[in-house]
């Protein structure tokens, strides 16, 4: 479990892109980020106050996150001392980056000397099983979508927020670096080896017994021929009682994969369904999320009531419209509503 509060450490960064882990963070856990670490020539803000290394040991931080990404998403040359003296005044420091901070012996050397951690989050834990698909307790629910980054995790994270404004215990359950940091544990599945996918999945959404809800983020895509693989592992690990279809209307094929047009909606909550059965007989879908930052307001509009009316569930966009739809109807399927579960499967 990393640790908060957190110094967000943004390095040199010019471009926006590059802080997008750290801005995922200070965007959904502002409470656990004290400040902000940029070297010169950093062109980049998240808005919030400059502070040493020192300065947040002071006042109480935990751990630095390396913020900055890369090409190749390795540790480049200025950060090394910074995470080295990070570690020497007592923090902890976590990466999201492909290149392990672990392999880099100086700082191994100097974690083991301060009795700090690091954790490279982008790499799974070593002692996952596989998955055996018995029944656990509690509600669990998965994003899944026609193609990836259609907005899984932003729409786990902000039914998260919708069910705990009402009261309801919720969780948001993290199966990617940049959501791990948020979360501040989970198992980044697209590094997991296939046998184990299933398997982290489980491990990611304990069984609990509070009556509250985990929402679990999804990956990667069904249709998707570079990363299905991922995301059926997903769904059978994952038990999900409730799916919430996610979607960017008008992408004009899978990403990277030109000569694969995006599914429909129908034919993908279909498959969705079908194959979540295979651990969860029971599972029904609650609600679609779009993404629509490239239309205008009254297309958004009329292309969210379209789908609503096809899939007969609501449609919003957590961006703009939040999820309280979404969260109503879940809530209401699962107070026995035999109407909702004919029209979920």
């Amino acid at each position: 479990m990393i640790s908060s509060p957190y110094l967000l450490h943004l390095g040199a960064a010019v471009d926006p892109l590059a802080v997008k882990t750290a801005r995922g963070v200070a965007q959904w856990r502002p409470r656990s980020c004290l400040g902000q670490r940029r070297l010169p020539g950093c062109q980049v803000s998240l808005g919030l106050e400059d502070v040493t290394i020192a300065e947040a040991v002071r006042r109480g931080a935990r751990t630095m996150i390396i913020g900055e990404a890369n090409a190749g998403g390795v540790l480049s040359p200025a950060i090394i001392p910074e995470i080295l003296a990070a570690l020497d005044a007592g923090l902890d420091v976590a990466s999201g980056l492909h290149q392990r901070m672990a392999d880099v012996p100086a700082l191994r050397a100097a974690a083991l000397r301060a009795g700090r951690t690091l954790f490279d989050v982008r790499h799974p834990p070593q002692d996952l099983g596989v998955g055996n698909g018995v029944p656990r307790a509690g509600r669990r629910l998965l994003t899944v979508g026609a193609d990836c980054s259609m907005g899984k995790m932003y729409t786990a994270l902000a039914l998260e927020q919708a069910l705990r404004a009402r009261g309801v215990p919720a969780d948001f359950r993290a199966t990617g670096q940049t959501g791990i940091l948020i979360a501040g544990d989970g198992v980044a599945v697209d590094a997991v080896v296939a046998d184990f996918i299933s398997g982290a999945a489980e491990r990611v959404s304990p069984a609990r017994h509070d009556g509250g809800w985990d929402l679990i983020e999804g990956q990667g895509s069904l249709f998707h021929p570079s990363y299905a693989g991922v995301s059926l592992g997903l769904l059978h690990g994952s038990q999900p009682d409730a799916l919430v279809l996610c979607h960017e209307p008008g992408r004009p094929h899978m990403r990277g994969v030109p000569g694969y047009p995006v599914p429909g909606l129908a034919e993908t909550l279909a498959r969705n369904l079908e194959a979540a059965r295979r651990t969860n007989p029971d599972v029904v879908a609650v609600g679609v999320a779009f993404n629509t930052s490239g239309l205008s307001r009254a297309e958004a509009a009329r292309l969210c009531a379209e789908a609503s009316a096809e899939l007969n569930l609501p449609c919003q966009d957590p961006v703009i419209d939040g999820v309280d739809l979404i969260v109503e109807n879940l809530l209401s399927c699962f107070e026995a509503s035999p109407s909702c579960a004919s029209a979920g499967r």
